[in-house]
């Protein structure tokens, strides 16, 4: 970065490697291996506002991405859709964002990211203002626009966390990484109140879809005037590395030569041998299967579990009741605020005195939030009070794990294979995790209702039939992480040394 020259001293030395508990984001330099250190005197102040800038978009980007599921109940019956097609409206969302992510990632390694990010902005706030106009009548124009929403979302997604990781060393890092990810459930849960508020207020859902492109407009301005034009800060460092590997090669094995550029096949190999990276990868997809299948359906479960106890009447013909998206749009962001930094907090001490932490926080986080959705969805016909408590509890324990999970990516993964790790990871997370989970729950609560009789009461057990499966899931997503320690000292030490 520009702002950086001042600041950075490169060279070839050699250095003895880093200690055994100063690793990920607690590490006390960047991973240069044996021959290149960076020295910095600390973050400057524009650091910190392009990392405002980036929590910014985050926050909106995540509120553009959960005001449907906000309005479930308003857009299933504006389009008449039934809880299949509802779900595939999230799944088509999903597919293109995370199809669009290794192509982001692959431009993320090599060319400006602040370009990359601008572009994406400016997509998906025109995409998403124009699906705001589709007639009842256009119902697949609807379906496209977040498909295209997806796409621009992916740019952002896949490029932003690298960038926050070349700004900060040291224990830094951590912390704000921590605060990017907070803004995931705040963004959220702001979602769901927005649509709810919107549709409330002007009685008009399509409002909903009008305020995020003004946001994201401010977003652009603030991107293009706040954060610098260079972004790659690690650059000249690699090539450093790269001269100073050539150099011992050719000394060892003449005619040898190493060199820092790969091919994306060549980083895909690496990194499918790289059993943490993998098996904390299919972790982190069931944490995205569950929360996806929980993003969508919740408000709408909730729903028709009060009209099975009487609480509230059918939703027919006017306007629905949107109390159940702002209550569960508030636990959303309070429980992604406290579980991320619960994780962060436990994470930074339990490495002190155990290098294995990370990943057994995050399986001992996720079989908990399993039993807590098993308990929510077998009390929420008797107790809607209950439901939500365990929801809640159930929505912490998955919280906890999400800037826990960015960071072991980053400690076990070479910083020039970062952007496309990154990338892999919403690959594959999105494909087998909340692409499909919605549609999946659409489907299996179709077939039940198929097989009854048509009745309210029916309608709720199909849906809570269908969800005890995101619980199993979860339960998966505990042992995966539970293997990921098995082999993370090893691959942390050999990311060390690259």
């Amino acid at each position: 970065m520009q702002n950086h020259g001042a600041h950075e001293n490169i060279g070839l030395q050699s250095q003895p490697p880093p200690r055994e508990q100063n690793y990920g984001a607690t590490a006390t330099r960047v991973r240069q291996g044996p021959f290149v250190s960076v020295s910095r005197s600390g973050p400057a102040k524009r650091d910190y506002l392009t990392v405002a800038v980036l929590c910014y978009v985050n926050l909106i980007n995540f509120m553009d991405w959960f005001i449907v599921p906000g309005i479930l109940l308003d857009i299933q019956k504006y389009f008449k859709l039934n809880d299949g097609d509802t779900g595939l409206l999230q799944t088509v969302f999903i597919l293109c964002y995370m199809l669009a992510a290794p192509i982001f990632g692959y431009l993320g390694d090599r060319y400006n990211r602040k370009i990359i990010l601008g572009a994406g902005i400016f997509f998906w706030s025109g995409v998403t203002l124009g699906s705001s106009f589709i007639s009842e009548l256009y119902c697949w124009i609807f379906f496209l626009s977040r498909g295209l929403v997806g796409i621009g979302t992916a740019s952002y997604s896949t490029v932003a966390p690298t960038i926050i990781a070349d700004l900060f060393e040291e224990g830094k890092r951590t912390t704000m990484l921590s605060i990017f990810y907070i803004f995931i459930p705040v963004g959220s849960g702001l979602g769901y109140v927005l649509a709810a508020g919107m549709a409330d207020v002007t009685g008009d859902w399509h409002w909903a879809f009008r305020v995020t492109p003004c946001l994201g407009g401010l977003a652009l301005v603030l991107l293009i005037l706040l954060v610098p034009h260079r972004t790659q800060r690690r650059t000249a460092a690699h090539r450093a590395l790269s001269i100073s590997g050539t150099i011992r090669v050719a000394a060892e094995k003449p005619g040898v030569q190493r060199t820092a550029k790969t091919t994306w096949c060549q980083d895909v190999i690496s990194l499918a041998k790289n059993w943490s990276f993998v098996w904390s990868s299919l972790g982190l997809t069931a944490m995205a299967f569950v929360t996806g299948a929980l993003g969508v359906w919740v408000p709408l479960f909730l729903y028709r579990a009060q009209v099975v106890q009487g609480i509230v009447s059918p939703c027919l013909q006017e306007s629905c009741n949107s109390s159940n998206s702002l209550i569960f749009g508030g636990i959303t962001i309070g429980t992604g605020i406290l579980g991320v930094i619960a994780g962060a907090e436990a994470a930074r001490r339990l490495r002190k005195i155990n290098n294995k932490a990370d990943p057994l926080i995050c399986a001992t986080s996720m079989f908990i939030s399993a039993l807590c959705l098993y308990i929510a969805l077998m009390v929420a016909q008797d107790n809607i009070l209950s439901t939500f408590i365990f929801i809640a509890f159930g929505e912490l324990f998955l919280s906890v794990n999400w800037a826990v999970v960015t960071d072991i990516l980053l400690y076990v993964v070479t910083p020039r294979r970062q952007s496309t790790a990154i990338a892999l990871q919403i690959l594959v997370s999105h494909l087998l995790g909340d692409a499909g989970s919605p549609y999946l729950i659409g489907i299996l609560s179709n077939a039940i209702q198929a097989k009854n009789a048509h009745s309210f009461q029916w309608s709720f057990w199909s849906m809570q039939y269908s969800f005890i499966v995101c619980a199993f899931v979860g339960v998966f997503g505990g042992g995966f992480f539970l293997l990921t320690s098995f082999y993370i000292e090893e691959d942390r030490k050999e990311a060390e040394q690259l």
